[in-house]
């Protein structure tokens, strides 16, 4: 079956579950499908759950706590960064489960690093239709809003223009001893991004926030998709 066809199959196995969201770890299988380079990523139930996989990606790791509904992680303190060990795992699994509602679950990522963080997006607009963003990103995306924007689907020479049009255009060349950004990589996520939005109309939003990148390599290491029912 085809990575499309999975994530197409993952989509609609959600909103038969009644959910408007997909979970994170979904989320990123569903735009990895699509073309958008993703983090290592384990879903755990416990403590124990978490430490294989962590042992499994590698340390350091990051530990999430994920809870249906909630989109920013880390202003509730479930996002611990950096850990090292699988004492430091347990630890931070312990602290998560107490501070998290029923149902909440953890997820297990690989530790990425960069000094360059960008975004992508999806939004429907009423009138145009979807919309597919690409801009600078991290905690400051919203106080710089620095977006270009393009209506799905996007061709390769749509993309290559969105990524002139923002003014942070220089942090995709050589900067500060880093290397040129993988710009084919990003040409070709946010090109899958708008097939994604094309061949699936119940998606209803796509952020993507941190694309962080790691050498030259852009990385999806946060990723909410949220749904519209028929």
């Amino acid at each position: 079956m085809s990575a499309p066809l999975i994530a197409g199959e993952i989509i609609q196995a959600a909103l038969a579950d009644g959910r408007d969201t997909l979970s994170e770890l979904e989320a990123l299988e569903v735009l990895a499908a699509y073309g958008v380079p993703i983090c290592r990523a384990e879903a755990a139930a416990d403590a124990e759950t978490a430490v294989r996989a962590a042992d499994a990606i590698g340390y350091p790791v990051v530990l999430k706590g994920v809870v249906a509904g909630l989109a920013h992680k880390t202003e509730m303190g479930l996002v611990a960064v950096g850990l090292e060990t699988a004492d430091e795992v347990r630890d931070a699994a312990a602290r998560f489960h107490a501070a998290m509602p029923a149902g909440g679950t953890l997820l297990v990522q690989e530790m990425v690093s960069g000094a360059r963080e960008f975004l992508l997006g999806m939004t429907r607009d009423p009138q145009f239709g979807a919309c597919v963003s690409f801009g600078l990103g991290g905690v400051m995306a919203e106080a710089l809003n620095d977006v270009a924007l393009a209506l799905s689907p996007v061709s390769a020479v749509d993309a290559r223009a969105m990524l002139d049009r923002i003014r942070a255009r220089a942090l995709l060349e050589v900067w500060r001893g880093m290397p040129a950004v993988d710009v084919d990589t990003l040409v070709a996520a946010i090109v899958g991004l708008g097939r994604l939005a094309a061949d699936h109309p119940e998606v209803a939003e796509v952020d993507v926030n941190p694309l962080v990148v790691t050498g030259a390599r852009p990385v999806a290491v946060d990723a909410l998709v949220v749904m519209r029912r028929p």
